[in-house]
């Protein structure tokens, strides 16, 4: 097994609340930069992202500095060269694709049990120079990520906590609003912050707000996600309500009235295979 006692670790936590959970794939060669550097060379350019590591933690992506950096040089100058990189949908990769698959099977049976099926199953890799910024932002899947090498802070805010407007979430899933979300101080009162070193996992709520710094040395994580039913489900109902507000109407809150929810669900579903 990949991780240990996953079913344990992830009972009455998921899928609304972060999990810690504990890995063994730390000395995998996979993950090393050497072998990162030809995985880095076989994806397309697309499923790449790389910047400048000193940002804010509320960044606006428009001003994202680039490191003037090729992204061979990047990865192997990422003790020094003070850089942040992604390397997004590794499962392009078959020996990615296995890592992804084994990790997921471990968490299979204690995730389907409360939110079905694993759909859309992807893979992340994230290399970075010590003291990098992951800037403030949310994801639409079910996340788990693990750490490789050297060591982070992940600060991790709940999917529910007031801080995204239902008019927000509804642009960032019809595609019209960044990842990125602003940061204000008064957010950090509802912060759980996770100290993390090689070993160490930590599952991420849907949509959970949360920024990440890098501390002391070089650090090489891997993020194994997946979405839901619920998940896809909400993505349908925010796009269904955005539709609704860019005429006028004015939606209630997702959960206010479940009933029509799932009506409004249903209908975008259809709607979305008529187009």
């Amino acid at each position: 097994m990949i991780f240990e006692a996953p079913e344990k670790a992830l009972a009455g936590r998921y899928p609304g609340s972060p999990a810690r959970l504990r890995h063994r794939l730390i000395d995998d060669p996979r993950f090393m930069l050497e072998a990162l550097v030809g995985l880095a060379a076989r994806l397309p350019a697309a499923s790449i992202e790389y910047n400048a590591g000193d940002l804010a933690v509320g960044q606006d992506p428009a001003l994202t500095p680039s490191n003037g950096l090729s992204v061979e040089e990047t990865i192997r100058r990422i003790e020094t060269c003070r850089s942040w990189m992604v390397l997004k949908n590794v499962e392009q990769d078959p020996a990615y694709a296995a890592a992804l698959e084994d990790c997921l099977a471990d968490i299979s049976a204690a995730a389907e049990t409360k939110t079905g099926r694993m759909e859309k199953k992807l893979g992340f890799i994230f290399i970075s120079s010590a003291g990098s910024v992951t800037p403030f932002h949310m994801d639409p899947e079910h996340n788990i990520l693990m750490q490789l090498r050297g060591a982070k802070e992940f600060h991790v805010y709940p999917a529910n906590g007031g801080i995204v407007s239902d008019e927000d979430h509804e642009l960032y899933h019809a595609g019209a609003q960044h990842r990125n979300l602003q940061h204000k101080p008064e957010f950090d009162r509802l912060a759980a912050v996770h100290a993390m070193g090689p070993g160490d996992a930590l599952y991420v709520p849907v949509k959970a707000p949360h920024w990440v710094k890098v501390s002391d040395g070089p650090s090489v994580s891997f993020s194994i996600t997946w979405r839901s039913r619920a998940s896809l489900d909400e993505a349908s109902l925010r796009l269904a309500n955005g539709a609704l507000r860019a005429r006028g109407f004015r939606p209630p809150p997702p959960g206010a009235r479940p009933f029509r929810d799932r009506i409004a669900v249903l209908a975008h579903r259809a709607l979305s295979k008529l187009g």
